[in-house]
């Protein structure tokens, strides 16, 4: 069985949406970080891109999955219907391979690592 982590950038007032969404599945843990960024729209408004030449960097967060790497497609459709709205800045979702995952209070190592 493989491990896999999942990183997701999403827009601020997504958070709710997708922690919810993530906890009905099942979901145990998750990381989230505030971070600033663009995409290849530059950072504009929908109506703005062709008028925008320099990045703005926008407020978004980071959420980071780590879980078994079959979950992963499955995890994955969730997230993508959790934040779709069609427009500019839905986000982003990048999936790694892992080696290993460490827990380090007991030591637990791989899958048993995720779980309680």
């Amino acid at each position: 069985m493989g491990l896999s982590k999942i990183e997701i950038i999403i827009q601020m007032d997504k958070l709710t949406e997708l922690k919810v969404a993530l906890s009905s599945y099942g979901m145990e843990g998750m990381t989230v970080m505030p971070v600033l960024g663009c995409g290849v729209e530059k950072g504009t408004k929908e109506y703005e891109v062709d008028k925008n030449y320099v990045m703005e960097l926008l407020p978004k967060y980071q959420v980071n999955l780590l879980v078994e790497t079959e979950k992963v497609k499955e995890i994955v459709e969730l997230v993508k219907e959790t934040l779709y709205t069609g427009h500019i800045g839905d986000g982003k979702i990048v999936v790694y391979k892992l080696d290993n995952v460490i827990r380090v209070r007991t030591g637990e190592e791989g899958t048993s690592a995720l779980h309680k």
